[in-house]
Protein backbone atom coordinates (compact mmCIF):
# COMPACT_ATOMS: atom_id res chain seq x y z
CA UNK A 1 0.00 0.00 0.00
CA UNK A 2 1.03 3.52 -0.64
CA UNK A 3 0.46 6.79 1.05
CA UNK A 4 2.09 8.89 -1.51
CA UNK A 5 0.01 11.22 -3.90
CA UNK A 6 1.15 11.24 -7.46
CA UNK A 7 4.71 10.85 -8.55
CA UNK A 8 7.41 12.31 -10.72
CA UNK A 9 7.48 10.50 -13.59
CA UNK A 10 11.11 10.25 -13.99
CA UNK A 11 11.36 9.75 -9.77
CA UNK A 12 12.00 5.96 -11.18
CA UNK A 13 15.05 6.71 -13.49
CA UNK A 14 16.63 9.01 -11.36
CA UNK A 15 16.32 6.54 -8.72
CA UNK A 16 18.28 3.64 -10.98
CA UNK A 17 20.57 6.27 -11.61
CA UNK A 18 22.32 6.99 -8.78
CA UNK A 19 22.40 3.24 -8.26
CA UNK A 20 23.72 2.63 -11.77
CA UNK A 21 26.91 1.99 -11.65
CA UNK A 22 27.95 0.16 -8.66
CA UNK A 23 31.72 -0.92 -8.06
CA UNK A 24 32.43 -4.91 -7.82
CA UNK A 25 33.68 -6.24 -4.23
CA UNK A 26 37.11 -7.86 -5.24
CA UNK A 27 38.39 -10.15 -3.81
CA UNK A 28 42.53 -9.96 -3.58
CA UNK A 29 44.41 -10.94 -5.77
CA UNK A 30 42.86 -9.82 -9.02
CA UNK A 31 44.18 -9.64 -12.27
CA UNK A 32 42.02 -6.66 -14.33
CA UNK A 33 42.09 -5.85 -18.20
CA UNK A 34 39.97 -2.18 -18.62
CA UNK A 35 38.99 -0.61 -22.38
CA UNK A 36 37.39 2.81 -22.97
CA UNK A 37 36.08 2.34 -26.63
CA UNK A 38 34.51 6.09 -27.93
CA UNK A 39 31.64 5.03 -29.60
CA UNK A 40 29.72 8.50 -30.20
CA UNK A 41 26.39 9.17 -28.39
CA UNK A 42 24.46 7.16 -30.54
CA UNK A 43 25.89 3.29 -30.32
CA UNK A 44 24.53 2.11 -27.53
CA UNK A 45 22.04 -0.63 -29.73
CA UNK A 46 26.08 -1.79 -30.90
CA UNK A 47 27.07 -2.31 -28.07
CA UNK A 48 24.03 -4.02 -26.48
CA UNK A 49 24.27 -6.43 -29.55
CA UNK A 50 27.72 -7.02 -29.41
CA UNK A 51 27.16 -7.89 -25.45
CA UNK A 52 24.78 -10.54 -26.41
CA UNK A 53 26.72 -12.24 -28.72
CA UNK A 54 29.34 -12.61 -26.03
CA UNK A 55 26.82 -13.88 -23.66
CA UNK A 56 25.45 -16.33 -26.13
CA UNK A 57 29.46 -17.60 -26.63
CA UNK A 58 29.55 -18.29 -22.99
CA UNK A 59 26.15 -19.12 -22.06
CA UNK A 60 24.81 -16.36 -19.98
CA UNK A 61 21.91 -13.92 -19.75
CA UNK A 62 21.66 -10.97 -21.95
CA UNK A 63 21.46 -7.74 -21.17
CA UNK A 64 18.54 -5.55 -21.41
CA UNK A 65 18.00 -3.76 -24.53
CA UNK A 66 17.64 -0.09 -22.56
CA UNK A 67 20.49 -0.99 -19.70
CA UNK A 68 24.09 1.18 -19.51
CA UNK A 69 25.33 -0.97 -17.16
CA UNK A 70 25.46 -4.62 -17.23
CA UNK A 71 27.84 -7.13 -15.29
CA UNK A 72 28.09 -11.12 -16.34
CA UNK A 73 30.14 -14.01 -15.10
CA UNK A 74 31.73 -15.28 -17.77
CA UNK A 75 33.63 -18.25 -16.27
CA UNK A 76 36.95 -17.92 -16.99
CA UNK A 77 36.64 -14.32 -16.32
CA UNK A 78 33.84 -11.65 -15.07
CA UNK A 79 33.07 -8.62 -17.10
CA UNK A 80 31.53 -5.17 -16.25
CA UNK A 81 30.66 -2.84 -18.90
CA UNK A 82 29.29 0.88 -18.44
CA UNK A 83 27.24 3.03 -21.08
CA UNK A 84 28.57 7.10 -20.76
CA UNK A 85 27.73 9.45 -23.10
CA UNK A 86 30.18 9.14 -25.52
CA UNK A 87 32.10 6.50 -25.24
CA UNK A 88 31.58 2.63 -22.72
CA UNK A 89 34.34 0.98 -20.79
CA UNK A 90 34.86 -2.93 -20.46
CA UNK A 91 36.31 -4.40 -17.35
CA UNK A 92 37.55 -7.89 -17.42
CA UNK A 93 38.19 -9.34 -13.72
CA UNK A 94 39.79 -12.87 -12.98
CA UNK A 95 40.40 -13.92 -9.19
CA UNK A 96 43.97 -15.24 -9.37
CA UNK A 97 48.03 -14.31 -8.41
CA UNK A 98 50.34 -13.94 -11.39
CA UNK A 99 53.91 -14.69 -10.15
CA UNK A 100 54.77 -12.21 -13.25
CA UNK A 101 52.49 -9.29 -13.93
CA UNK A 102 51.41 -8.13 -17.16
CA UNK A 103 52.68 -11.47 -19.14
CA UNK A 104 49.34 -13.10 -19.54
CA UNK A 105 46.54 -10.67 -19.07
CA UNK A 106 42.88 -11.26 -18.58
CA UNK A 107 42.54 -10.57 -21.93
CA UNK A 108 43.65 -13.30 -23.27
CA UNK A 109 40.68 -15.09 -21.92
CA UNK A 110 38.20 -12.84 -23.83
CA UNK A 111 37.84 -14.46 -27.72
CA UNK A 112 40.01 -12.28 -29.92
CA UNK A 113 37.57 -12.15 -32.66
CA UNK A 114 35.24 -10.67 -30.28
CA UNK A 115 37.70 -7.86 -29.19
CA UNK A 116 38.60 -7.33 -32.49
CA UNK A 117 34.95 -6.48 -33.81
CA UNK A 118 34.69 -4.10 -30.37
CA UNK A 119 32.47 -0.70 -31.75
CA UNK A 120 33.86 2.32 -31.79
CA UNK A 121 37.47 3.38 -31.48
CA UNK A 122 39.78 2.52 -27.88
CA UNK A 123 40.50 5.45 -26.16
CA UNK A 124 42.59 3.77 -23.28
CA UNK A 125 43.35 0.55 -22.22
CA UNK A 126 44.94 -0.51 -18.93
CA UNK A 127 46.28 -3.78 -17.53
CA UNK A 128 45.87 -3.84 -13.51
CA UNK A 129 47.33 -6.23 -11.39
CA UNK A 130 46.11 -6.57 -7.83
CA UNK A 131 48.43 -8.29 -5.37
CA UNK A 132 47.64 -9.54 -2.09
CA UNK A 133 49.44 -8.77 1.03
CA UNK A 134 50.43 -12.62 1.12
CA UNK A 135 52.46 -12.57 -2.36
CA UNK A 136 56.32 -11.40 -1.97
CA UNK A 137 57.09 -8.04 -1.72
CA UNK A 138 58.39 -6.38 -4.79
CA UNK A 139 61.63 -4.95 -5.31
CA UNK A 140 62.45 -1.72 -6.93
CA UNK A 141 64.32 -3.09 -9.65
CA UNK A 142 61.57 -5.55 -10.00
CA UNK A 143 59.10 -2.93 -10.36
CA UNK A 144 61.23 -0.66 -13.15
CA UNK A 145 61.52 -3.96 -14.91
CA UNK A 146 57.89 -4.82 -14.81
CA UNK A 147 57.31 -1.55 -16.42
CA UNK A 148 60.17 -1.92 -18.91
CA UNK A 149 62.43 0.20 -17.37
CA UNK A 150 60.56 3.49 -17.93
CA UNK A 151 60.03 6.11 -15.28
CA UNK A 152 57.18 5.27 -12.55
CA UNK A 153 55.24 6.88 -9.83
CA UNK A 154 54.40 5.00 -6.42
CA UNK A 155 52.24 6.06 -3.48
CA UNK A 156 49.60 4.98 -1.00
CA UNK A 157 46.65 5.04 -1.74
CA UNK A 158 43.22 4.75 0.06
CA UNK A 159 45.09 5.60 3.15
CA UNK A 160 47.58 3.47 2.94
CA UNK A 161 45.87 0.47 2.45
CA UNK A 162 47.54 -0.30 -0.67
CA UNK A 163 50.66 0.30 -2.60
CA UNK A 164 49.96 1.40 -5.97
CA UNK A 165 52.74 1.93 -9.19
CA UNK A 166 52.22 2.66 -12.65
CA UNK A 167 53.84 4.79 -16.02
CA UNK A 168 51.65 6.19 -17.33
CA UNK A 169 52.49 4.73 -20.51
CA UNK A 170 51.30 2.73 -23.61
CA UNK A 171 53.43 0.20 -23.92
CA UNK A 172 54.19 -2.62 -26.90
CA UNK A 173 50.39 -4.30 -26.15
CA UNK A 174 49.21 -1.17 -26.50
CA UNK A 175 48.07 -1.15 -22.74
CA UNK A 176 48.89 0.72 -19.81
CA UNK A 177 50.07 -1.09 -16.75
CA UNK A 178 49.20 -0.39 -13.34
CA UNK A 179 50.54 -2.87 -10.21
CA UNK A 180 49.15 -2.27 -6.70
CA UNK A 181 49.47 -4.56 -3.31
CA UNK A 182 46.88 -4.77 -0.63
CA UNK A 183 47.99 -4.13 2.65
CA UNK A 184 44.39 -4.30 4.39
CA UNK A 185 41.73 -2.97 2.03
CA UNK A 186 38.44 -5.16 2.54
CA UNK A 187 37.14 -6.67 -1.06
CA UNK A 188 34.66 -3.51 -0.74
CA UNK A 189 37.20 -1.14 -0.15
CA UNK A 190 39.54 -2.77 -2.81
CA UNK A 191 36.70 -2.37 -5.74
CA UNK A 192 36.40 1.08 -4.93
CA UNK A 193 39.86 1.81 -5.02
CA UNK A 194 40.62 0.00 -8.02
CA UNK A 195 37.59 1.53 -9.91
CA UNK A 196 38.86 5.05 -9.19
CA UNK A 197 42.08 4.25 -10.50
CA UNK A 198 40.58 2.91 -13.77
CA UNK A 199 38.27 5.89 -14.35
CA UNK A 200 41.65 8.04 -13.68
CA UNK A 201 43.30 6.76 -16.33
CA UNK A 202 40.28 7.01 -18.50
CA UNK A 203 39.36 10.14 -17.77
CA UNK A 204 42.69 11.66 -17.75
CA UNK A 205 42.83 10.41 -21.73
CA UNK A 206 39.56 11.47 -22.35
CA UNK A 207 39.66 15.23 -21.26
CA UNK A 208 43.37 15.80 -23.39
CA UNK A 209 40.82 15.01 -26.15
CA UNK A 210 39.96 19.06 -26.19
CA UNK A 211 44.19 19.74 -26.12
CA UNK A 212 44.81 19.15 -30.02
CA UNK A 213 41.88 21.09 -30.78
CA UNK A 214 42.95 23.70 -28.69
CA UNK A 215 46.15 24.17 -30.67
CA UNK A 216 44.50 23.96 -33.97
CA UNK A 217 42.05 26.88 -33.16
CA UNK A 218 44.65 28.97 -31.84
CA UNK A 219 45.63 30.32 -35.13
CA UNK A 220 42.47 30.88 -36.32
CA UNK A 221 41.59 32.90 -32.99
CA UNK A 222 44.32 34.71 -33.80
CA UNK A 223 43.45 35.76 -37.11
CA UNK A 224 39.81 36.52 -36.27
CA UNK A 225 41.64 38.88 -33.45
CA UNK A 226 43.68 40.99 -35.87
CA UNK A 227 41.88 41.03 -38.37
CA UNK A 228 38.94 42.73 -35.94
CA UNK A 229 41.15 45.08 -34.44
CA UNK A 230 42.06 46.14 -38.17
CA UNK A 231 38.67 46.37 -38.67
CA UNK A 232 37.94 48.80 -35.56
CA UNK A 233 40.86 50.81 -36.50
CA UNK A 234 39.08 51.40 -39.61
CA UNK A 235 36.13 52.35 -38.42
CA UNK A 236 38.12 55.09 -36.26
CA UNK A 237 39.78 56.51 -39.25
CA UNK A 238 38.06 59.27 -40.55
CA UNK A 239 40.14 58.95 -43.70
CA UNK A 240 39.26 55.64 -43.99
CA UNK A 241 38.28 54.94 -47.82
CA UNK A 242 36.27 51.89 -47.02
CA UNK A 243 32.25 52.35 -46.51
CA UNK A 244 30.42 50.71 -43.71
CA UNK A 245 28.89 49.05 -45.69
CA UNK A 246 32.30 47.06 -46.86
CA UNK A 247 33.38 47.22 -43.36
CA UNK A 248 30.46 45.44 -42.08
CA UNK A 249 31.08 42.64 -44.76
CA UNK A 250 33.90 42.06 -43.64
CA UNK A 251 32.74 41.59 -40.12
CA UNK A 252 30.14 39.20 -41.45
CA UNK A 253 32.97 37.22 -42.43
CA UNK A 254 34.86 37.13 -39.41
CA UNK A 255 31.56 36.33 -37.09
CA UNK A 256 30.98 33.51 -39.46
CA UNK A 257 34.58 32.05 -38.85
CA UNK A 258 34.69 32.62 -34.92
CA UNK A 259 30.95 31.14 -35.12
CA UNK A 260 32.67 27.95 -37.09
CA UNK A 261 35.25 27.68 -34.11
CA UNK A 262 32.91 27.52 -31.41
CA UNK A 263 30.83 25.42 -33.11
CA UNK A 264 33.75 22.92 -33.70
CA UNK A 265 35.01 23.07 -29.71
CA UNK A 266 32.48 24.66 -27.55
CA UNK A 267 31.50 20.55 -26.90
CA UNK A 268 34.79 19.16 -26.73
CA UNK A 269 36.20 22.08 -24.26
CA UNK A 270 32.86 21.62 -22.17
CA UNK A 271 33.43 17.77 -21.83
CA UNK A 272 37.52 18.71 -21.18
CA UNK A 273 36.60 20.22 -18.23
CA UNK A 274 33.94 17.79 -16.98
CA UNK A 275 36.15 15.06 -17.36
CA UNK A 276 39.54 16.99 -15.42
CA UNK A 277 37.11 17.47 -12.95
CA UNK A 278 36.37 14.09 -12.17
CA UNK A 279 40.06 13.54 -12.72
CA UNK A 280 40.92 15.69 -9.36
CA UNK A 281 38.08 14.85 -7.73
CA UNK A 282 38.86 10.68 -8.25
CA UNK A 283 42.33 11.69 -7.02
CA UNK A 284 41.24 13.04 -3.68
CA UNK A 285 39.25 9.93 -3.08
CA UNK A 286 42.46 7.81 -3.80
CA UNK A 287 44.09 9.47 -0.11
CA UNK A 288 47.10 9.16 -1.58
CA UNK A 289 50.51 9.15 1.06
CA UNK A 290 53.63 9.38 -0.52
CA UNK A 291 56.48 6.59 -0.94
CA UNK A 292 59.82 7.59 -0.21
CA UNK A 293 61.46 8.41 -3.94
CA UNK A 294 58.66 8.42 -5.81
CA UNK A 295 56.60 10.97 -7.07
CA UNK A 296 52.68 10.12 -6.51
CA UNK A 297 50.07 9.98 -8.94
CA UNK A 298 48.08 13.07 -8.65
CA UNK A 299 51.20 15.33 -8.54
CA UNK A 300 52.43 13.56 -12.02
CA UNK A 301 48.79 13.61 -13.67
CA UNK A 302 48.62 17.78 -12.40
CA UNK A 303 52.26 18.33 -13.73
CA UNK A 304 51.37 17.05 -17.10
CA UNK A 305 47.59 17.63 -17.63
CA UNK A 306 47.44 21.36 -16.33
CA UNK A 307 49.48 23.19 -19.08
CA UNK A 308 46.92 21.47 -21.61
CA UNK A 309 43.62 22.16 -19.33
CA UNK A 310 44.77 25.71 -19.17
CA UNK A 311 45.37 26.12 -22.62
CA UNK A 312 42.28 24.42 -23.11
CA UNK A 313 40.26 26.96 -20.63
CA UNK A 314 42.22 29.78 -22.11
CA UNK A 315 41.29 28.84 -25.50
CA UNK A 316 37.70 28.80 -24.74
CA UNK A 317 37.72 32.04 -23.04
CA UNK A 318 39.08 33.34 -25.95
CA UNK A 319 36.63 32.36 -28.85
CA UNK A 320 33.90 33.42 -26.05
CA UNK A 321 35.38 36.64 -25.52
CA UNK A 322 36.17 36.95 -29.25
CA UNK A 323 32.53 36.11 -30.17
CA UNK A 324 31.60 38.73 -27.75
CA UNK A 325 33.60 41.34 -29.34
CA UNK A 326 32.69 40.46 -32.90
CA UNK A 327 29.00 41.46 -31.49
CA UNK A 328 29.77 44.60 -30.00
CA UNK A 329 31.70 45.76 -33.08
CA UNK A 330 28.52 44.58 -35.13
CA UNK A 331 26.41 46.36 -33.53
CA UNK A 332 28.27 49.51 -33.56
CA UNK A 333 29.10 49.12 -37.10
CA UNK A 334 25.37 48.74 -37.68
CA UNK A 335 24.16 51.60 -35.96
CA UNK A 336 26.57 54.21 -38.20
CA UNK A 337 25.19 52.29 -41.03
CA UNK A 338 21.66 52.83 -39.97
CA UNK A 339 22.46 56.11 -39.13
CA UNK A 340 23.77 56.58 -42.60
CA UNK A 341 21.00 55.07 -44.39
CA UNK A 342 18.43 57.65 -41.85
CA UNK A 343 20.91 60.32 -43.18
CA UNK A 344 20.04 59.28 -46.96
CA UNK A 345 16.49 58.82 -46.32
CA UNK A 346 15.88 62.55 -45.25
CA UNK A 347 18.01 63.68 -48.14
CA UNK A 348 15.27 61.40 -50.31
CA UNK A 349 12.70 63.37 -48.82
CA UNK A 350 13.66 66.70 -48.63
CA UNK A 351 14.29 66.11 -53.04
CA UNK A 352 10.68 64.39 -52.71
CA UNK A 353 9.19 67.93 -51.29
CA UNK A 354 11.16 69.71 -53.26
CA UNK A 355 9.75 68.05 -56.57
CA UNK A 356 5.73 67.60 -54.65
CA UNK A 357 6.31 71.63 -54.48
CA UNK A 358 7.51 71.88 -57.73
CA UNK A 359 4.58 70.21 -59.36
CA UNK A 360 1.87 71.83 -56.74
CA UNK A 361 3.20 75.21 -58.78
CA UNK A 362 3.26 73.81 -62.27
CA UNK A 363 -0.32 72.29 -61.21
CA UNK A 364 -1.44 75.64 -59.61
CA UNK A 365 -0.27 77.27 -63.26
CA UNK A 366 -1.90 74.67 -65.55
CA UNK A 367 -4.97 75.40 -63.43
CA UNK A 368 -4.96 78.96 -64.52
CA UNK A 369 -4.30 77.80 -67.87
CA UNK A 370 -7.01 75.68 -68.21
CA UNK A 371 -9.37 78.47 -66.67
CA UNK A 372 -8.11 80.34 -69.71
CA UNK A 373 -8.54 77.96 -72.37
CA UNK A 374 -12.14 76.28 -71.10
CA UNK A 375 -13.35 80.07 -70.65
CA UNK A 376 -12.25 80.89 -74.20
CA UNK A 377 -13.97 78.14 -75.67
CA UNK A 378 -17.08 78.69 -73.13
CA UNK A 379 -17.49 82.29 -74.55
CA UNK A 380 -17.33 80.62 -77.81
CA UNK A 381 -20.45 78.64 -77.30
CA UNK A 382 -22.28 81.58 -75.76
CA UNK A 383 -20.79 84.37 -78.28
CA UNK A 384 -22.30 81.62 -80.84
CA UNK A 385 -25.76 81.42 -78.95
CA UNK A 386 -26.17 85.45 -78.73
CA UNK A 387 -26.08 85.47 -81.96
CA UNK A 388 -28.03 83.11 -83.30
CA UNK A 389 -30.96 84.50 -80.63
CA UNK A 390 -30.26 88.34 -82.30
CA UNK A 391 -30.60 86.38 -85.63
CA UNK A 392 -34.32 85.59 -84.68
CA UNK A 393 -35.06 88.53 -83.45
CA UNK A 394 -34.35 88.76 -79.89
CA UNK A 395 -33.54 92.23 -79.20
CA UNK A 396 -30.28 91.55 -78.01
CA UNK A 397 -26.40 93.19 -78.85
CA UNK A 398 -24.04 89.73 -78.99
CA UNK A 399 -20.99 92.17 -78.37
CA UNK A 400 -22.41 93.43 -74.68
CA UNK A 401 -23.39 89.98 -73.83
CA UNK A 402 -20.04 88.40 -74.70
CA UNK A 403 -18.40 91.23 -72.95
CA UNK A 404 -20.48 90.71 -69.80
CA UNK A 405 -20.13 86.69 -70.14
CA UNK A 406 -16.27 86.66 -69.86
CA UNK A 407 -15.75 87.68 -66.19
CA UNK A 408 -19.05 85.58 -65.19
CA UNK A 409 -17.71 82.49 -67.15
CA UNK A 410 -14.05 82.68 -65.65
CA UNK A 411 -15.32 83.55 -61.97
CA UNK A 412 -17.77 80.02 -62.50
CA UNK A 413 -15.18 78.23 -64.08
CA UNK A 414 -12.74 79.08 -61.23
CA UNK A 415 -14.98 78.42 -58.54
CA UNK A 416 -15.48 75.48 -59.45
CA UNK A 417 -12.34 74.01 -60.44
CA UNK A 418 -11.45 75.15 -56.68
CA UNK A 419 -14.31 73.41 -55.03
CA UNK A 420 -13.73 69.78 -57.04
CA UNK A 421 -9.90 70.09 -55.89
CA UNK A 422 -10.77 70.54 -52.24
CA UNK A 423 -13.07 67.35 -52.37
CA UNK A 424 -10.34 65.57 -54.10
CA UNK A 425 -7.43 66.54 -51.36
CA UNK A 426 -10.54 65.22 -48.32
CA UNK A 427 -10.58 61.97 -50.44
Amino acid sequence: MTYLGTEHPLRDTLDKEIRARPYIALDVPERISHIAMMTGENGALDEIRHLKRLCEEFDVPSPADDTNHFIADMGPFRLRWERHTEFSTYTFFRNEQCEEPFVHPVIEFVPKKWLNSMPGMVMNAVHLELESNEAPERSPNEISRYFEGHTYVGCEVAGGSALLWADMRVHQDRFMRVLMRNVDMSERQAGRTVQRVLEIETYRILALLGFPLAREASPRIKYVDEALADIAKKMSDKNEVQTDGDLLDELSTLAAEIESISATNSYRFGATRAYYAIVQQRLQELREGRLQGLPTLSETIERRMAPAMKTCDHTSKRQHNLSQRVSRVASLLRARVEVELEKQNQEVLKTMNKRAELQLRLQETVEGLSVVAISYYLIGLLGYGVKGAKALGVPIDPAVITGIGVPVVGLLLWTALRKTKKLLMKG
